[in-house]
């Protein structure tokens, strides 16, 4: 069984790019466009990792974060947060809000969790 993965993201583009990247792997994704359906999708679906935009609609990645560690069926989820827009503080403000990992997003596709040697322990096991 493939692995299950939440991608929550609001620019259509960033998601193509991490589907077509993924899918290749044979990865499930479901995809959410703002912070609130990501919540609700990631407490729905149970996924294996969430990929968290951190500039979204509705509440932000540090507030969907935050909700998501609060529901105690996903605090063990490992959360990586997948920016654009990386300023100086970004990184650790996420992991305060709980998330296990940070990716600065460029226009090239991101490392699979495999290839990846920025990804926490327990994530590349996917």
């Amino acid at each position: 069984m493939s692995k299950r993965i939440l991608v929550i993201e609001d620019t259509e583009d960033n998601r193509q790019i991490i589907r077509d990247l993924l899918t290749s792997f044979d990865y499930e994704l479901i995809e959410a466009v703002d912070g609130a359906e990501g919540v609700a999708m990631a407490q729905t679906h149970i996924p294996d990792l969430i990929l968290m935009d951190i500039q979204l609609p509705v509440i932000d990645g540090y507030e969907a974060t935050r909700q998501i560690r609060a529901i105690p069926e996903l605090n063990a989820v490992p959360i990586i947060a997948v920016t654009s827009y990386a300023l100086s503080g970004d990184e650790a403000k996420t992991r305060e809000a709980g998330c296990d990992g940070y990716i600065r997003q460029t226009l090239q596709p991101a490392p699979t969790p495999r290839q990846s040697p920025r990804i926490p322990a327990g994530v590349e096991k996917l």
